[in-house]
């Protein structure tokens, strides 16, 4: 009982999944259901439609379709739906249509283009709050939005019943700390696959992932370690790997590998992503292997079940990090 609900309800990994594209541009649903049911053996949360699964590039149609078709499977693991863009009514309306479907979580982002100072990021964090039926991760990525969340936005917002979390991608480790300190009410989770073996001492509660795309169990027993301190050796191997899938805009490298790998079956992105951008000498297969051979070394660490195991079985009272049990404790 208590494996299972960590399972469904708190996975250590969210893996922000790419979106499988036939040579065509269209969407390659068999590769999609194969990709889901991959992160749901390796019990990873499954976050739809982010940066990384080209979410803008995709139409509001190919968006439902997506939601849809993975909703309708029957899986372990929680779905997240990202909810980014600039046009506030045009995300309230994509909110409502997932409100209708077994979504568990959204992932809202600062409005692009715009850049909302504190009175206006708070007010738009707002209407998306309260328009949701399940919980809320928001997302700090000033690498694409152009600017920060700002702490007292977030410090307005933290208490509401629906704002469950932080998705923080700064790359600023002391950004992370400032937030912890000021927003204590929410819980962080890491948007910097390399940073996870420094994060454990800030509390952070898992990682929201890139490289579980190609490496789910792997990158489960990775996150797993470096929260529970067992950080020898794990930073040069895993910075290097990371460094790899991230040496031009993702998601290109990380498709162009699961591609090589017959994962998916073509490395096709929408516009302005291509595959050009990356250098023949791109040295993927390489680090594939380098962590395949690392997880033959850890897999008998069962650190991904026995780290939020014992974490849940030293709570005295349901714990905020439980979705299931979150608004009754925010209402």
């Amino acid at each position: 009982m208590i494996e299972n609900h960590l399972i469904t309800d708190r996975p250590l990994v969210w893996t922000a999944l790419i979106t499988p594209l036939f040579d065509d541009s269209g969407i390659d649903y068999v590769s999609l259901r194969n990709l889901v049911l991959q992160q749901n053996a390796a019990h990873n949360g499954i976050l739809l439609l982010g940066s990384t699964g080209e979410g803008l590039a995709l139409t509001a149609q190919e968006h439902l379709s997506i939601v849809q078709y993975v909703c309708a499977m029957t899986l372990q693991v929680p779905i997240m739906v990202a909810v980014g863009g600039y046009n506030l009514n045009e995300q309230l309306a994509w909110i409502a249509k997932c409100n209708k479907l077994p979504v568990k979580a959204y992932l809202l982002t600062s409005p692009i283009y715009a850049k909302p100072g504190p009175v206006g990021q708070a007010a738009w964090f707002k209407r998306l709050l309260d328009a949701a039926n399940v919980p809320c991760m928001l997302y700090n990525v000033p690498s694409r939005s152009s600017v920060e969340i700002s702490f007292s936005a977030l410090q307005q917002l933290q208490d509401h019943k629906n704002c469950w979390a932080l998705k923080e991608a700064s790359g600023d480790l002391n950004k992370l700390l400032a937030y912890r300190e000021h927003c204590p009410n929410i819980d962080l989770y890491s948007g910097e696959d390399a940073m996870m073996p420094y994060l454990a001492s800030a509390n952070v509660k898992g990682l929201v992932s890139v490289c579980a795309n190609v490496w789910p169990e792997a990158t489960r027993q990775y996150v797993a370690m470096a929260l529970a301190h067992q950080h020898e050796g794990l930073f040069p191997l895993w910075h290097k790997a990371i460094s790899a899938l991230f040496q031009v805009s993702s998601p290109i490298p990380v498709k162009v590998l699961m591609a090589e790998l017959n994962i998916i079956g073509s490395a096709k992105l929408r516009l302005p992503l291509c595959q050009a951008e990356l250098s023949a000498q791109h040295g993927l297969l390489d680090i594939h292997q380098q962590i395949q051979q690392w997880l033959v070394s850890n897999s008998s660490k069962p650190l991904a079940q026995h780290h939020t195991t014992d974490y849940l079985l030293s709570a005295q009272t349901p714990h905020p990090l439980d979705l299931i049990n979150l608004r009754a404790i925010k209402s």
